[in-house]
């Protein structure tokens, strides 16, 4: 992967970044409005890609929009919802061919730019509003959304073991928001929040592909300083870093198997040495096929259907889950737990350090093949403050020694143990 990282201020609130490789035959421009994270305005929010990815003034309906992608030889628009530590982060994406492919010279990147800014800055409105019935269809679909969230119980009980975890904070907001709030959504609502995310959110312009950034970064600038706005400063998102005692939750719905989640605080982290070594830390105790909890919990004891642990490097919150039979559920609570005690005692080989630490290099090198996973990359790097590509971060993990990886498991505390299961179990 190229290392052409480049990020540059075009006005205040909007940064334009690109990273430029030419093995690519497409690029794909992002915008990414980030906006904390806050119960009363989330759910509003995250209806707003979904409304403004239905045309521009210009472009008013499906077909003429969907013409005039064809036009550019097949371009996508693409919209979507994240979640970056204590931000909610509200995506338009546009995908297209590169100049050099063009028939007749036409600049491709050029056009898709345009057409992306006219979207975000010049939507359909009707009397200065999103039209009712767009507003009714995507009302709908975040409602659907949210419901069938609870329906991917591996997800579901990640999701309340994390929200019991971080009750009060930030973190413990969804980002599609609520199923109550989304209910009450009008075209007068949506419209709202999408002139307050035009106002106050932090904009970060991504270009990811083998052409000429400079192309969308002019276009940007000029479209977007025209316009007054009064951003906010993305920080660090703090959470406590130690757990003091640990909270035990048991929900019981119809489910077949039981889902046992474990969440952990790992520590300050001050230093990228520290950092390097709490993820080999846990990609070692249960982050690859070759894991402690992989090799000794599933597969040798036979304790659980699966079981990883995940670790966010934006809050520094390390998660167990698992697949569980009811009456497993503690000894394979006891087992994760003697087993995470054991990297503490730095019971583990070199060999387990190498295949861990090759598997990451491994995955860090493939995250150079794709656009989207280019453009996560370095949309999480500017949430962390920071501008490693994926070749500083395995330059790192060579560095980590095995006293290193001790010391991040003595810093891992167990904060929550939630526990979904069968109402059968009473």
């Amino acid at each position: 992967m190229s290392d052409q990282f480049q990020r540059i201020q075009l006005c205040d609130g909007v940064h334009f970044s690109s990273v430029t490789d030419s093995k690519f035959k497409h690029n794909r421009i992002t915008a990414n409005w980030v906006m904390p994270l806050d119960s009363q305005t989330v759910t509003n929010n995250a209806v707003v890609p979904f409304l403004l990815r239905k045309g521009s003034r210009e472009c008013p309906d499906f077909t003429k929009l969907n013409q005039r992608l064809c036009e550019l030889y097949g371009a996508s628009l693409s919209c979507d919802v994240s979640k970056f530590g204590g931000y909610q982060v509200l995506e338009l994406s546009i995908y297209g061919i590169d100049d050099r492919f063009a028939l007749n010279g036409e600049s491709m990147i050029g056009a898709c730019t345009k057409l992306l800014t006219q979207v975000l800055l010049d939507p359909k409105l009707n009397d200065q509003l999103f039209s009712q019935q767009d507003v009714e269809l995507e009302k709908q679909q975040i409602i659907d959304t949210i419901e069938s969230l609870i329906n991917d119980k591996r997800s579901y009980a990640m999701m309340r073991c994390k929200s019991i975890m971080c009750e009060g904070e930030t973190l413990a907001i969804e980002k599609y928001g609520y199923i109550e709030d989304a209910k009450k959504i009008t075209a007068q609502s949506a419209t709202q929040a999408y002139q307050n995310m035009m106002k106050t959110a932090q904009v970060e312009l991504i270009f990811v592909g083998c052409g000429d950034p400079k192309i969308s970064a002019d276009i940007f600038k000029d479209a977007f300083c025209r316009i007054k706005r009064e951003p906010i400063k993305i920080q660090r998102t703090d959470t406590r870093d130690h757990a003091d005692q640990v909270k035990e939750v048991t929900d019981k719905m119809n489910v077949a198997q039981s889902k046992l989640v474990m969440g952990f605080r790992t520590g300050k982290m001050t230093t990228r040495r520290e950092f390097g070594a709490m993820r080999m830390m846990v990609a070692l105790f249960g982050g690859t096929p070759n894991s402690r909890l992989f090799v000794y919990v599933r597969e040798k004891l036979s304790l659980c259907y699966y079981c990883a642990a995940r670790f966010d490097r934006l809050t520094g919150l390390m998660f167990v889950d698992s697949g569980v039979e009811k009456e497993n559920k503690q000894k394979a609570h006891d087992e994760i737990l003697r087993q995470l005690d054991l990297m503490r005692q730095g019971k583990f080989d070199d060999d387990e350090i190498a295949a861990a630490r090759l598997i990451m290099q491994n995955s860090l090198k493939a995250a150079g093949d794709s656009l989207g996973v280019i453009e996560e990359w370095y949309l999480t790097q500017i949430m962390d403050g920071a501008s490693y590509s994926p070749a500083d971060e395995s330059q790192l993990l060579d560095e980590v020694t095995r006293e290193d990886i001790i010391a991040a498991a003595q810093k891992v505390t167990l904060d929550t143990v939630y526990f979904l299961t069968g109402k059968e179990a009473e």
